[in-house]
């Protein structure tokens, strides 16, 4: 990814404006949807770095402090870096209405309107402007693809369907993520589709454009790529299939065989790879489940049963090497875009550390993860078609087989401990966030909770 040079002066504005933006991001960051410490109230916001991007638009990395929420086994972070736009202007536009953060009321900044630029199509379109213009602001970083030629005055539309992260879609033709939650070190996102668009995968839209900061440390903020305009994903189809008694197994094995593409493309991009470490991984996803019965007290009949299938992981075959990975895979994370399959958001559970996220993992995890998927979506309309997601999961699976050359369905001991892993993360997030969602992951808890099953 070859870094281009600018002319452009920078210009790193000085601490003074968080005397008037403190008082009303306390307020307005645990509202947002990508916000991770719902559960923890802020403490305390201290600024690590604030940039002027253009004339009333200020670039901010802000450390958002929580209390603690004690955990057996489990100390959450003392915090959050997050990545935040902020427009300032007189007065806000009515259309602008839903972007208002507030009015500050003291500090430099007394008597402005302050809101969210990315909801702002002027502040949207002057950043597009600064990735097709590749070069520095302060410790920003703007790079991008010379061989990509990106137009100007493309019109800008935020999505509103992310939970983690918030993207703008521009034109219909390219989509820019910016991450919220930043954490040090190359993000998965830019890492993993520029290293598959080199080994030639078509399965990943390649990124176009980027950009970091190089302070406090080095971090990716946000990725440019191109956008799928017809595409659905994998989740719609899904549902769209159910509600129509359509049949879903034709294009399940395509994204099976999609999938098994990708991971052979990662194992190629990302040669260090490892052995299985079954003992460990079966160790960790026994503190898990523990950690879990321990806040979700449904959980705690089942327990026995589940540490079976994490006990027979640490004595059986270790399957395939373990290699990079997606790392989050589901239905909402593959595109359909004509009869093809296209597989996204290459970050990883955002929740978890950048490390773990760029090591190297069983590709059965991910299998897992698509498994569980099938089951999610048979699961939203009554009655529940349990027969429905077995006869994906089976075409799934054998899709993955003809091209991978091994079968995920013989790796009954790996595949079993994976899919309860993954259930019991789902039962801790839908307890947290989505109790009315609780009984889906309880359904596959009963079922992995029998020997064998």
């Amino acid at each position: 990814m070859q870094k281009m040079a600018s002319p452009r002066p920078s210009r790193t504005v000085d601490a003074g404006p968080m005397a008037s933006l403190t008082g009303l991001l306390r307020e307005w960051l645990p509202r947002q949807r990508w916000f991770a410490g719902k559960d923890r109230p802020v403490t305390d916001l201290a600024l690590l770095s604030m940039t002027e991007l253009f004339p009333g638009c200020l670039h901010l990395l802000v450390h958002a402090g929580h209390s603690a929420v004690p955990s057996p086994g489990n100390t959450p972070p003392a915090g959050d870096c997050y990545q935040l736009l902020i427009g300032v202007r007189q007065h806000l536009s009515p259309r602008l209405g839903r972007a208002l953060i507030g009015r500050a009321e003291e500090g430099p900044l007394a008597g402005l309107t302050v809101f969210d630029a990315l909801q702002d199509p002027r502040s949207a379109q002057l950043l597009l402007e600064r990735l097709r213009h590749p070069g520095t602001a302060g410790p920003l970083r703007f790079e991008a693809d010379p061989s990509v030629s990106v137009p100007a005055g493309l019109v800008p539309r935020l999505l509103d369907a992310e939970q983690s992260n918030s993207s703008l879609v521009y034109g219909d033709a390219f989509i820019l993520k910016l991450f919220r939650r930043i954490q040090p070190g190359v993000n998965p996102d830019l890492e993993v589709p520029g290293a598959l668009a080199e080994q030639g995968c078509r399965r990943v839209p390649a990124p176009v454009a980027w950009f970091r900061t190089t302070h406090p440390r080095e971090a990716t903020l946000g990725v440019l790529q191109p956008f799928l305009r017809d595409a659905s994903d994998g989740w719609t189809l899904a549902l769209q299939a159910l509600a129509s008694g359509g049949d879903f197994t034709a294009e399940a094995r395509q994204l099976g065989r999609a999938t098994a593409e990708v991971h052979l493309a990662l194992a190629s991009a990302f040669p260090s790879r490892g052995r299985g470490e079954n003992g460990r991984n079966a160790a960790a996803m026994t503190e898990r489940l523990e950690n879990a019965a321990h806040f979700v007290p449904a959980l705690q009949p089942y327990v026995p049963g589940l540490r079976t299938a994490f006990g027979a992981l640490a004595g059986c075959d270790p399957g395939p090497p373990a290699q990079r990975i997606h790392g989050d895979l589901h239905l909402g994370q593959v595109l359909r875009a004509g009869r093809e399959w296209f597989v996204i958001d290459f970050e990883g559970e955002p929740s978890r550390p950048l490390a773990e996220r760029r090591g190297v993992h069983s590709p059965v995890r991910d299998i897992a993860g698509m498994l569980r998927s099938f089951d999610y979506a048979a699961r939203q309309r009554r009655p529940w078609r349990p027969e429905w997601a077995r006869r994906c999961r089976e075409a799934y699976c054998a899709g993955y087989a003809a091209l991978a050359g091994w079968d995920p369905r013989k790796k009954h001991g790996l595949l079993r401990a994976y899919e309860t892993d993954r259930a019991v993360y789902e039962v801790l997030y839908e307890a947290r966030h989505r109790p009315d969602w609780l009984p889906v992951p309880m359904a596959a808890i009963e079922r992995l909770a029998v020997r064998g099953a």
